[in-house]
């Protein structure tokens, strides 16, 4: 039973640590508005000043946002990055029109 228990006691901090991981990434997005667009803006293969940012939402390392181009299309962007855990570095965006 005492092997059982020191299972179960690892775990919990297991999943202790990883909550406060994603707290962590999640209040230390270091990703300005100016940095989201131009990101998108590289992965859709448009310039900056032609998106502009509608919605953002950040969750975990995730920064997910909503962008219209100027020929009014939208479109939904995940960003994975851009936070303390991260050292600030972004994966390239994942877009998809909307």
């Amino acid at each position: 039973m005492p092997a059982r228990l020191g299972s179960c006691v690892l775990l919990l901090l297991a999943a202790a640590l990883l909550g406060g991981c994603s707290s962590i990434a999640g209040s230390t997005n270091m990703l300005s508005d100016e940095r989201l667009v131009a990101e998108a803006a590289g992965a859709l293969g448009k310039a900056p000043a032609d998106l502009k940012l509608l919605s953002r939402q950040t969750s975990g390392t995730n920064t997910y946002a909503v962008l219209r181009g100027k020929d009014g299309k939208e479109h939904s962007c995940t960003i994975n990055g851009g936070n303390l855990l991260s050292f600030g570095m972004v994966n390239p965006p994942s877009c998809q029109p909307r």
